[in-house]
């Protein structure tokens, strides 16, 4: 999800000029603190626009920076294409990584110990994956924000052993936008994610926009995946309640694997005009992204693809989970800050400037498109209404009342194809969600009450409920329709996932 303003009180908001620029204790410094207690803002503490106002305080040691270290791209996959079919193959597989600066870990990744390849799909063609699983447990690979059929979403129903091979087909319907691939089984995606399995989707298309965009990838097209973990001293990744109550946790901030606590990386920027694709891949922290100069980030699109045009912003706040892209057109360097605060029961806090972006270009590219995307909105009169209620029944999580631990326990969405609806999804309890839907993007109607501006009229499938909170969300269910694999609804809080809060939906033929 991405808001336009960013944490206060904590998050080193400015509420004196109303800028979202995090106050980062000084120039090159880095804070982390331990956080206790209950984390999540209630009703009380969300602005007209929806944002969450962060409880918290920025205290704790601080950390010299470190000299700049170069960011790592994440390798491009390249698919093999015969006759028609473009097919990627992956291995999840286990291995080690330094998650905390100096500390080995045991980590997980795609191809590799940690985090996974880059792979890019074209709309309109035929894809074919073959996933083999690595591990010692059952995985699935979920293509998050992806429209594709159920039994090729990657849910619960299509988990897969040790052992063997995946091989989901699908042809790409989405049009251009910035997805991601993670595990999804039953209790066992927080830990197989904040372990590493996780990577990203880039969508093409040959719409106008993205003619006129920059594409060229690892150039002026550059991924960045943010994650905040949970690790003890001897590197150990915690992933669920037990873990992250121990004692004596730090929650160091990556940016695509690489630890960002006490160092700055590095870009140098050879195209005047660099687009970022932002994915917030930890289990549950929220991560808002800035300039830390102050200056305005030029937003081209959220979750679900490009913005009716391209949007000036304070800062881009993105919930577990969610993505978005920005462009920068640079004559000096500009360090781009990561503003963490925890989400969870414990977790990041703090302000980190994660990049430095310097200019080596001579090019002059062409004013941005005046229109980068035709987005209608929804009248939902003739919709049909449901409500989903977020809830917590002792340490288990619910979506209306079940714990969605089995297929079989889960509530379910019963709708058709071609079906037209408004969700009221209602946070009952006063901790932070991060509401995600498979299968179809939406439209957001309210947020707590409120109708959505700027950014916020894009399109989403992935956005923040906070605690006591609301948000009316419109969608129709296209193409896809089947009586036996299901697609799923759930907190995108990982932990909450596994909880138990998650709900399944079923689409079928009217």
């Amino acid at each position: 999800m991405t808001h336009t303003t960013q944490p206060a009180s904590g998050a080193g908001s400015d509420k004196g000029n109303g800028k979202a620029k995090a106050k980062s204790g000084g120039k090159g410094m880095h804070r982390r603190k331990f956080l206790g207690g209950m984390a999540g803002a209630g009703i009380a503490a969300v602005t007209a626009g929806g944002t969450a106002i962060a409880l918290l305080t920025n205290a704790g040691q601080n950390k010299a920076q470190a000299a700049g270290t170069t960011l790592t791209i994440p390798d491009l996959l390249e698919g093999t294409t015969s006759d028609g079919t473009t097919t990627f193959t992956l291995a999840a597989q286990t291995g080690t990584s330094e998650v905390l600066s100096g500390v080995t870990s045991t980590t997980a990744g795609y191809n590799q110990s940690f985090l996974g390849p880059t792979m890019k799909w074209t709309s309109g063609d035929t894809v074919l994956l073959n996933i083999t699983n690595s591990l010692d447990e059952d995985t699935t690979v979920h293509f998050h924000g992806a429209h594709v059929p159920p039994k090729m979403d990657g849910g619960p129903q299509n988990a897969f052993a040790a052992g063997e091979t995946w091989s989901p087909t699908f042809t790409v319907l989405d049009e251009a936008k910035t997805l991601w691939y993670h595990p999804h089984a039953l209790g066992t995606t927080a830990k197989q994610a904040t372990h590493g399995l996780a990577g990203m989707i880039i969508v093409e298309d040959d719409s106008d926009a993205s003619a006129a965009l920059p594409s060229t990838y690892g150039t002026d097209d550059i991924p960045i995946i943010l994650q905040c973990l949970a690790t003890d001293t001897a590197g150990d990744i915690k992933y669920d309640l037990t873990g992250y109550l121990g004692g004596g946790l730090s929650y160091p901030l990556l940016c695509n694997g690489t630890n960002v606590d006490a160092t700055t990386l590095a870009f140098t920027a050879t195209k005047t005009r660099t687009r970022f694709r932002l994915l917030n891949a930890s289990p549950s922290d929220i991560i808002t992204v800035q300039r830390s100069d102050g200056a305005t980030l030029t937003q081209i699109a959220t979750d679900q693809g490009y913005l009716t045009e391209a949007t000036e912003v304070a800062s881009i706040r993105l919930v577990a989970g969610a993505r978005a892209e920005f462009v920068m057109e640079l004559s000096d360097a500009v360090t781009l800050e990561a503003v963490v605060t925890t989400g969870w029961v414990r977790g990041g806090s703090g302000t980190y400037p994660f990049l430095t972006v310097t200019p080596d270009a001579s090019d002059t590219p062409d004013d941005l498109p005046s229109s980068l995307n035709t987005i209608t909105r929804y009248d939902t009169t003739d919709f049909t209404a449901r409500a989903i209620t977020l809830g917590q029944s002792g340490a288990s999580m619910t979506i209306n009342g079940s714990v969605g631990t089995s297929m079989s326990a889960m509530a379910m969405i019963s709708t058709t194809l071609g079906s037209e609806e408004v969700w009221t999804v209602t946070n009952s309890t006063q901790l932070e969600h991060s509401f995600h839907l498979h299968d179809v993007p939406f439209q957001l109607i309210s947020i707590n009450g409120d109708a959505p501006t700027g950014v916020d009229l894009g399109w989403f499938d992935t956005y923040e409920v906070v605690g006591g909170g609301s948000i009316e969300i419109a969608m129709k269910f296209t193409d896809f329709a089947d009586d036996t694999y299901m697609y799923m609804l759930h907190c995108h809080l990982l932990q909450h996932e596994d909880e138990g809060m998650m709900a399944s939906l079923m689409v079928t033929e009217s």
